[in-house]
């Protein structure tokens, strides 16, 4: 099984360099690796430590982390590889403590061999669903400890499946695996696995975080005159065709702000062509376009939106027509109800936010007003809810800490 998952990861790689000649996401991911191990740095640390994250999402999960073991050891030499250009790209938006960040390369014997020979880490953290076999088992005959940090399984993944024995053995060479819910550890009891801890999302962490650190933005500011918007984060052509139209009637007096997931011009211009109300982007205000009470202020930058969310009265988050919802989290915790689309099963948080009450799921346009009626018909009351309910979630990031320093 182990020879026929690294035919189908050569596979891969080769599917990803024809690819790259028209699609430019994956020619990113080619160009980010080439000559990858030429390029690296001299280590001297003796005490690396190895966080690997798909992309932004799970770098925001491993944050809080990061930041409690360099307050623990400042020697301590921080590793963060992404598999994701979006991830790679887009990291220096936060605020880190990594010493080096660089592409995974793809996950052959002899690159696992070679990057594992290079770094010698201490320990390694696969974020949340990021499980490559060459570099586990690789780490783990190096005297590597391993650890997965806030991850979630699900009955469909391979682990659990009659013929996923190879993908089974995998887990087995984590240390500890951090998990964030009571499914994934019934799902890992019944493959033998009991070397868990139920700890929850760091993501919550890192948004408690983030609100403690969010600094004013005097372009929102001008543009909202003190009032609260409606935000629209993260938004994909599916999300915009049931916004849109509620955005140009006259059902909402608030002023809007939209965040589109993807900035190109093209998709700006698709979100411009469909407004009919005064719009204006970020982009002129930052250049000293003079604000002319427009009701739509559109996001056309990168690394707003996160500290947008707190000018907010409520708010939509994208994703959730394609089954890739994005960070409901985000605005939650600055207490803002959010409205998402139907495909959100693969997310539990917003399964919890449904259970609770301050996350709604819509389909159409007409579910998008019935749900924001119910949201203006006792916003004070689900903004506390909201609230308290993040609150209430922290800590998972002090719980793998304390567990890491048990174990020393």
């Amino acid at each position: 099984m182990h020879l026929l998952y690294n035919i189908v990861i050569q596979l891969y790689g080769s599917i990803l360099k024809i690819s790259s000649i028209f699609n430019p996401k994956a020619k990113f991911w080619i160009e980010g690796r080439k000559d990858f191990f030429l390029k690296l740095p001299i280590i001297r640390s003796q005490n690396v430590y190895w966080f690997h994250c798909a992309s932004l999402g799970e770098f925001d999960q491993a944050l809080p982390l990061m930041n409690l073991l360099k307050e623990e050891d400042p020697t301590i030499y921080i590793l963060v590889t992404f598999f994701s250009p979006s991830g790679y790209l887009h990291y220096q938006k936060r605020e880190h403590k990594a010493d080096y960040v660089c592409y995974l390369p793809l996950d052959t014997p002899s690159n696992s061999r070679r990057f594992i020979a290079h770094f010698q880490p201490k320990k390694a953290f696969f974020v949340k669903y990021e499980f490559w076999a060459n570099y586990i088992f690789e780490a783990k005959n190096n005297n590597c400890k391993l650890y997965s940090i806030s991850s979630i399984f699900r009955k469909d993944h391979r682990f659990f499946k009659k013929n996923g024995s190879f993908f089974r053995s995998i887990l087995f060479q984590f240390e500890h695996l951090f998990i964030q819910n009571e499914e994934s550890a019934v799902l890992l009891n019944s493959i033998g696995i009991n070397n868990y801890t139920i700890t929850g999302d760091s993501r919550f962490d890192r948004v408690i975080e983030n609100k403690k650190n969010v600094k004013p933005n005097g372009i929102i500011q001008i543009f909202l005159k003190e009032k609260k918007a409606f935000i629209i984060g993260s938004s994909w052509p599916k999300d915009e065709e049931i916004i849109l139209p509620l955005i140009n009637s006259s059902f909402l007096k608030n002023k809007f702000i939209i965040a589109p997931h993807d900035i190109d011009q093209n998709h700006i211009d698709q979100i411009i062509k469909q407004i009919t109300i005064p719009y204006v982007l970020y982009s002129e205000l930052e250049n000293g376009k003079k604000y002319n009470e427009e009701r739509v202020l559109i996001l056309n930058t990168i690394g707003n939106l996160a500290n947008a969310y707190s000018y907010g009265d409520f708010a939509y988050v994208g994703g959730g027509f394609s089954g890739s919802l994005h960070n409901i989290l985000e605005p939650a915790v600055f207490g803002l109800p959010v409205i998402f689309g139907p495909k959100h099963s693969r997310f539990p948080e917003g399964e919890m936010f449904i259970k609770n009450g301050i996350g709604f799921s819509v389909k159409d346009e007409i579910e998008l007003k019935l749900s924001i009626d119910k949201i203006n018909s006792q916003k004070e009351l689900l903004k506390e809810r909201t609230t308290a309910f993040v609150e209430s979630q922290k800590g998972a990031s002090i719980k793998i800490i304390n567990y890491l320093k048990r174990s020393l």
